[in-house]
Order: C-alpha cells, then structure tokens, then sequence
C-alpha cells in the first residue's frame, strides 16, 4: 500500500513494572506464557500493517485478544511498549502531549461501545458539544450538528434528550458527535455491540451507507465475525495479542491461516459472503452456456440460474467483457464441499 494513512511497525504493548526491560531482552520474541509467569499480561504482540485511506479494517477476535488494546494504542489513549506508529507520516510516538490533542480533534474520531452522552444535553447540543471544545462559533456548531443529525436519519428529534431515544439512536448521536469534527480517521470500539439483533442489524446497514458517502478511514473494533463480514474491507483476526490473519474477507474464509481462525469460517454460509470473482477460473475459448453473470454478484444470487446450466458461465466486468468462467460444479464445492472438510 503506497497511501497508508496508519501504519503499525512491531508493536507491543505490554502490561506489568518491568514489561519494557523484558521487552528489550526478548527482542522481539515475546512468548505471552512466559512474560505472565514473570507478572507481565501481554496486549498486542509484534502488530505490523497498514490501513489505507478510505479502507476499512475490522479488527475482530474474542474477549482478551487485544483488539481493543491495539485501537487504543494507535490513537494513543494508551502508550505502545515499543514499536512505531505512523498516523498520515507523522510519528505518533514522538508527539507531545499538545500535539496529541491537535491530532485528536482534527483527525481522529472515536466511537465507543458506551454512547458516552451528555444526560442534560439535547441531541443537537451533544452533537455539537465536540465542536464547541475546539473553539467553533456557536451558530456554526448547531449548523454542522443539525447536517449531522440528518446525515444519521434523527431528523425531528434533535430537541429530544438522550433519556427519551432507544438504543439504536442513542449510538446514532453518538456516531453524528465523531462524525461532526470531520475526522480523516474514525475509530470505533464495538460500537453496536450492546444493542439488540435487529437494532444491530439496521445500525451495520447504516453505517455502510454512510461509509459510501464519507470514505473515511476506520478501525472497527468487534468480537462479531459475521459483522465482521458484513462491514469489512480487510479483517484482521487477534489471538492472545497477535494477529492470526489479515486479508479480505473472501480470501479468509477460503484460505484460513490457522486452526484458530480455521474455527470462526466453519458455519460461515460461503455462498453468502463470497461474490462470484473469489471462484471464479481464468476465461476459456471453450463452448460457453448463454447465461453470463457479473464478477460482482454475490454467489447466493446467481446459485440457482449457475446450477441449471450444464456447461460453464461466462463472468463478465461491468463493461460486459468476460474476465472469467464458473462451472457448477465449483459452486457445488464452494457452497457445499468447505462445510464437509470442515465437518
């Protein structure tokens, strides 16, 4: 990746009084058994990748994986133990404390799984309260907090308190309050994971539309593989503070690198996240069927009129060239045969 907005070399963050003394004598091979025999909790273990601007990373794995230890490292709430982090080139390590906050309200925006809102402030006002802080003129707050309330669809209750709205919109004025300084760089700590399924359901789809509009930069924090599915570009997989895996979705759960993330990929319904490009074989002059289908198609779309045809399909790019061709007997396997090697 050439245009890195965040970039991560070698980090560690390493709980305990002598976590970096132990860290320099490891160099760099931190076994986490061994540092908490010796009373250091290992965070994040040897974390290098880049986000690209515009991408969005999830950043998933269960409880105590690290995942949000490494967020808070690199918006440096909490201070690495050793590595580099690079925010748009400038050494995030290197920042005095003034610097920080400069970074912090003009770049970085930050939702976490508490809403954090203001009791006694109506939505309009804690959604404007962010850019009051940096010293913006009341009348042009309220003006941005207003787009911003009916950016996140919350038109008509901008005077409500937050004690009057349900969950879903209470994260809603949450997301409008980062959103209003217009940060580069969002960050979101499970954002939707005290929510109910179907309020849950409906905030992913929103935040999808507004990632559309937006094109920020993100790092999204869950425990959730599906959500993860469902919002990533790229998803990294923690373990005991290490990255397992960092790839697109597809290429995960197609190809996963361990027995760990092995695990999150077997009930995953294949033919729901892949698109027919992820399966599809290099284009042949041989005879085709007529049907011609998009690389873009999500293969649960296209199954059925694949599965009708005796000879392979034609995939085509959207200027109708075809770039590949699927037989169905690989949507057979693709559907069917990861669940039976799993099982």
């Amino acid at each position: 990746m050439t245009d890195a907005v965040i970039k991560c070399e070698s980090v560690y963050k390493i709980f305990g009084v002598n976590a970096k003394k132990m860290l320099e004598e490891a160099n760099g091979n931190v076994d986490a058994k061994t540092f908490q025999e010796k009373g250091c909790i290992v965070g994040v273990n040897n974390a290098s990748f880049e986000v690209s601007k515009g991408e969005m990373l999830v950043v998933m794995g269960l409880s105590g994986s690290g995942k949000s230890t490494l967020l808070r490292c690199i918006s440096r709430l909490t201070d690495a133990t050793g590595g580099k982090i690079f925010i748009e080139g400038q050494d995030l390590l290197s920042l005095k404390e003034k610097e920080l906050i400069e970074l912090r309200r003009n770049k970085m925006g930050m939702v976490f799984q508490s809403f954090a809102l203001l009791p006694h402030k109506t939505v309009l006002e804690n959604i404007a309260f962010p850019l009051l802080v940096k010293g913006v003129e009341t009348e042009n707050s309220i003006n941005k907090a207003m787009d911003m309330v009916k950016l996140v669809g919350l038109d008509g209750r901008e005077n409500y308190f937050p004690r009057e709205l349900s969950g879903g919109q209470q994260q809603r004025v949450g997301i409008a309050r980062s959103l209003a300084v217009e940060p580069d760089i969002w960050f979101l700590d499970e954002p939707f994971s005290a929510l109910d399924p179907l309020i849950r359901k409906e905030m992913q789809d929103e935040f999808l539309r507004l990632q559309e509009k937006l094109k920020k930069t993100i790092m999204f924090i869950t425990h959730d593989f599906d959500e993860a599915l469902k919002l990533a570009d790229r998803i990294a997989i923690m373990k005991d503070g290490i990255i397992e895996q960092l790839d697109t979705p597809a290429k995960i759960v197609l190809n996963p690198a361990t027995e760990y993330v092995k695990k999150f990929t077997e009930e995953v319904p294949r033919e729901k996240v892949l698109i027919i490009e992820d399966v599809m074989d290099a284009p042949t002059s041989d005879n085709l069927s007529n049907l011609k289908v998009s690389k873009d198609e999500i293969i649960e779309n296209v199954a059925e009129k694949i599965l009708s045809q005796e000879k392979s399909v034609g995939v085509v790019d959207k200027n109708n060239k075809i770039v590949g061709t699927v037989h169905p007997s690989k949507i057979i396997h693709t559907v069917f045969g990861g669940r039976k090697e799993n099982s």
